[in-house]
């Protein structure tokens, strides 16, 4: 696994992110539009990709994922799906997902877990110094280690 530098994906992904802003609020314009992931926080390694936070209320859930498939997007397979939460990938060849989450549901720690770690540049090193630890792991034992380090930064106070 490969991991770049800020300065290497974190201006591209700012772009593409102010791009779908555009497109999803057309859509969906009552979601809540976040940029979360590695790519929202300053000085965070990362493979590069673009994580979108899209949040409704429930009963926009099921109507919102169908608008978001039209922007070229499709569930993706091996990955958590709730009543409160839907994952969608781009097959836009641009490596964005978007994480549709039910208002007031548990998965609204996506943007705990970002606002933690943009407010901790002692948080954001700890983060990068994991990541890079795991960079010879496969994606299934990275994503492991990484909820552990997710799940104590959001107990913390």
């Amino acid at each position: 696994m490969v991991f770049l530098e800020p300065e290497q994906y974190q201006q591209r992904c700012a772009q593409l992110f102010n791009s779908y802003h555009k497109d999803i609020s057309t859509l969906l314009p009552f979601a809540q539009i976040e940029h979360i992931g590695s790519s929202a926080i300053p000085n965070a390694i990362s493979k590069g990709d673009l994580d979108i936070y899209i949040e409704v209320i429930p009963e926009q859930f099921v109507f919102a994922i169908e608008q978001l498939k039209t922007l070229n997007f499709v569930e993706k397979q091996n990955t958590l799906r709730t009543d409160e939460l839907c994952m969608l990938e781009s097959l836009n060849n641009d490596d964005v997902a978007f994480q549709i989450v039910v208002t007031d549901s548990v998965f609204t720690f996506f943007l705990t877990f970002r606002n933690k770690l943009m407010d901790s540049p002692a948080l954001v090193n700890e983060y990068n110094q994991l990541k890079l630890k795991c960079s010879h792991l496969n994606h299934d034992q990275y994503r492991t280690i990484k909820a552990i380090f997710i799940n104590r930064v959001l107990k913390h106070p």
